[in-house]
């Protein structure tokens, strides 16, 4: 059994701002973002009523088919909204709505997940934005097909939440949740987001000056990638080439020549004379740089 907040328990007993909105006047704008399915379990419309003039919200309301935390999220996030202008509601992240509810079981944080996403999407159609180009989460290959969740949402919410589990992911976004077929995807997607973004500490070693102590293979991988993206690629870029990271075993680079520099006759000295030289001066003298 989950440990729900008083602050929780209190607005799904008692939820505030439910329904909605049908009075509008001159000047106002009512929208409306709609995220999830009753088919998946949960589903949320979120109303919004904006004065067109200043931007600031109105009115906020909901209608919600989902459990306690679902509604008591719901509710936290339309009386975070009152009172706010569009531009300072773009702000509000999920961590925001968990925090608002002192907190919630991490098997129900995607109920909080849910709130950003409607309310990424009332945004939108107010700015008339069209949402199917500008939310990347439903493109991209589609991971958990039980939840139907694509490849750029579950990376998009690693990164946000700073996720490191499989389990994780699930509690958050659902995939993984249904028949866990795809839980060793999932588990490539955050090593994939580690490699991308390195954390604070990793930051730190991954200056332009090469380290002087002893590195992680996880420390090492994100100096590599980090080097070629910031100081070997915008030059090769300039001829009309391109590198890729493939691999790392040890001292030994792997990468993928692409573009120019994949048929330039003059390859080993762009690999050797350009990647690798950059690279033993950045992280290590032992490092030996190949083409796959």
């Amino acid at each position: 059994m989950w440990e729900y907040t008083e602050k929780v328990m209190d607005l799904f007993y008692n939820p505030e701002n439910q329904g909605t909105i049908t009075d509008q006047k001159e000047g106002e704008k009512v929208v409306s973002g709609e995220v999830g399915s009753i088919a998946c379990g949960d589903a949320l419309s979120l109303h919004l009523k904006v004065n067109e003039a200043s931007g600031k919200i109105l009115d906020a309301k909901f209608q919600t088919f989902g459990c306690a935390s679902a509604i008591a999220s719901s509710s936290a996030l339309t009386a975070m909204l009152k009172g706010k202008t569009i531009d300072e509601a773009m702000n509000i992240k999920n961590q925001d709505i968990a925090a608002y509810l002192g907190g919630l079981p991490e098997e129900k944080m995607h109920c909080s997940v849910m709130g950003e996403e409607a309310l990424e999407a009332a945004i939108f159609k107010y700015k008339g934005i069209e949402v199917e180009v500008h939310e990347e989460d439903h493109e991209g290959a589609l991971v958990c097909s039980c939840f139907a969740i694509t490849e750029n949402k579950i990376k998009r919410v690693i990164r946000e939440n700073n996720l490191k589990t499989a389990e994780e992911v699930t509690n958050y976004v659902k995939a993984g949740g249904g028949c866990g077929s795809c839980l060793a995807d999932i588990d490539d997607l955050i090593a994939s987001v580690v490699y991308e973004t390195p954390t604070a500490t990793e930051q730190e070693v991954s200056t332009t000056t090469k380290p002087t102590g002893k590195l992680t293979t996880l420390q090492k991988i994100t100096l590599i990638q980090q080097v070629l993206e910031q100081e070997v690629r915008p030059v090769l870029a300039e001829d009309g080439g391109d590198v890729e990271l493939y691999d790392v075993d040890g001292d030994r680079v792997q990468v993928q020549l692409k573009g120019a520099c994949g048929s330039c006759s003059s390859v080993l000295v762009t690999l050797k004379g350009a990647i690798e030289a950059t690279l033993k001066e950045r992280v290590s003298e032992s490092i030996v740089v190949e083409a796959v």
